[in-house]
């Protein structure tokens, strides 16, 4: 049996939170392949600039200024927290062992947390509105025949309905990215283990807890494009065909160049025959051949 001091509490502390951090570096989130980090210092960020960004032009007489669009598109931080109780029997009776294994869990948990947020942003992008007034994945985009936004607008889709499980055509080559995950305050580990705290106090319980603020929305709808048809070469040919063929405001091309497909589990086998086989049809060339990085995510819609 075990005196619980002050020392032994702190060294609890210090264990739990060793176990916590371990576990919070032991993964690899994939968040970060497909979105860019946004760090945030109030309660929610202004993306006022998506959807103007001036191409080159000849350099004659003054320059022009090209003013940002105000879209106005927000990203409201919300937060999110996990809590642990151990009890203050259990560190008496020497029982405190199995908690590091949970806290290692706590640290696996809350590093790939943002992997929930970014991919379920993924999986909500045909139903939520982006930098335009229009669902991220969609199918009449507005772009204008003048760089300034102004003229009868043509529609532009990056979304094909259908009603097989969605795969995903990314542009990651560059710096902003189709996603975004926007950081207010990073998983921070705290505790609640004096002996005058009120859980102590009245249930006999230490309690330690995880929290952090963030949220995740959406980049460039451009850079992105989403397919509920069925993953076939010809399908994937006319994604990407769809893709590169996009145009800024005043008919400038953009340079899309599609470098990643995402895609849930029950994919895998499809991807996998169209981008790692480098024959098909009985000896034909397959022009899909490592065209495209692969990405897999389990937190990805599967119907």
């Amino acid at each position: 049996m075990s005196i619980v001091t002050p020392q032994l509490i702190l060294n609890l502390n210090a264990g739990f939170s060793a176990a916590f951090r371990e576990g919070f570096g032991s993964v690899k989130p994939q968040w970060n392949s497909v979105a860019m980090l946004a760090t945030s210092k109030g309660s929610s960020n202004t993306y006022g600039w998506l959807g103007k960004f001036p191409g080159f032009r000849e350099w004659a007489g003054d320059r022009v200024v090209n003013s940002m669009k105000a879209h106005g598109y927000s990203i409201v931080n919300k937060a999110f927290e996990a809590t642990m109780g151990v009890g203050r029997d259990e560190i008496e009776d020497d029982l405190t062992d199995t908690y590091g294994t949970l806290f290692r869990e706590a640290g696996v948990t809350a590093s790939l947390f943002p992997d929930k947020l970014v991919f379920g942003a993924v999986n909500a992008a045909a139903s939520s509105l982006c930098y335009d007034g229009q669902f991220f994945f969609d199918t009449d985009h507005p772009v204008y025949p003048n760089v300034d936004g102004t003229g009868t607008a043509v529609s532009v889709a990056n979304f094909v309905a259908g009603s097989n499980p969605t795969w995903y055509l990314l542009d990651l080559s560059r710096s902003l990215k189709p996603f975004i995950l926007q950081e207010r305050k990073k998983a921070a580990f705290t505790a609640m283990d004096r002996p005058d705290d009120e859980s102590v106090f009245v249930r006999k319980e230490f309690r330690y807890g995880i929290d952090g603020r963030w949220n995740a929305g959406y980049g460039l709808w451009q850079l992105a494009y989403a397919s509920r048809a069925a993953l076939t070469h010809a399908s994937l040919d006319a994604a990407i065909t769809a893709m590169e063929g996009f145009k800024a405001d005043g008919g400038e091309p953009l340079g899309v160049r599609p470098t990643a497909i995402l895609f849930p589990s029950t994919l895998r086998a499809t991807v996998e025959n169209i981008i790692d086989k480098e024959k098909i049809d009985g000896g034909d060339s397959n022009t899909h051949y490592k065209r495209l990085t692969k990405i897999q995510s389990d937190y990805l819609a599967t119907t």
